[in-house]
């Protein structure tokens, strides 16, 4: 019997409703930050431990791409490249909760990067399909889960990985290369977290309280928020990704910009 349950619970695998809404996401777009079946297959191939880069050794490395390709300054490339980062980061995390109540854990000592000057530019994988999971979730008890008693704990493990154990040491790595402010870089976070979720509207019940649950939770409500205006599902957010003032975009401002409210 015990092999039997082992055989089914395999099956199973927790990764799959989250690699399936990725790939809604996804449609037939080449430029897709998300690694294929979203785990890493050869770590030595190209890819960049996220470690190097919380603890500041590739932080210039992830800079590098906004300053070659539009000239932005120091302070402007770190804004963009967390634009980039951070979206691509935080979507699997975002997507897992809101589709299936299962979080991939996404700290920086089981994530993968790859670095390029071509879009998506950034491109997030992990190294291990671990997933968080409630009790009652059919995959508790494989091998690849790590199951937590309620949906508070659940929440608090995707800010512990995502948030504690990955972008806030990755902010401070960063201003200690750059002079940019923590609240700028942590609006990157909040408006990545608003679009991933404003992207798989079409997989989604309810888009907006799920944002605004996420943002909750990881303490970043107060930086962006996901909306419905006009009839249209919109981001709002109160930081700016400095756009407008790199040569090479030609001063755009960006559609969701404070700037331009």
């Amino acid at each position: 019997m015990d092999g039997v349950t082992v055989a089914v619970t395999a099956a199973l695998r927790p990764l799959d409703p989250i690699v399936a809404a990725l790939a809604e996401v996804r449609g037939d777009s080449d430029a897709f930050g998300i690694a294929d079946g979203l785990v890493v297959a050869d770590p030595a191939d190209g890819w960049l431990p996220a470690t190097a880069l919380v603890d500041g050794t590739a932080i210039p490395d992830l800079l590098a791409a906004p300053a070659r390709i539009w000239g932005a300054q120091p302070h402007a490339a770190a804004t963009l490249a967390y634009k980039a980062y951070t979206y691509w980061l935080t979507m699997p995390a975002v997507l897992g909760w809101a589709v299936a109540r299962r979080v991939p854990l996404l700290s920086a000592d089981n994530v993968a990067v790859r670095l390029a000057d071509d879009a998506p530019q950034v491109v997030i994988g992990v190294l291990r399909p671990t997933v968080a999971v409630l009790p009652d979730d059919p995959v508790a008890g494989h091998p690849d889960t790590v199951v937590v008693d309620t949906p508070d704990a659940l929440l608090g493990v995707l800010k512990d990985t995502l948030l504690d154990n990955h972008v806030s040491p990755l902010v401070a790595a960063t201003r200690e290369h750059v002079r940019i402010g923590a609240h700028t870089l942590y609006g990157q976070l909040a408006a990545g977290i608003a679009y991933a979720l404003s992207a798989a509207a079409p997989v989604l019940d309810a888009p907006v309280p799920a944002a605004g649950t996420v943002l909750d939770a990881l303490g970043l409500s107060g930086l962006a928020a996901l909306c419905h205006t006009d009839g249209e599902l919109r981001v709002r957010r109160k930081t700016c990704c400095l756009a407008f003032v790199v040569p090479g975009l030609d001063g755009h401002v960006c559609a969701d910009c404070c700037v331009r409210r």
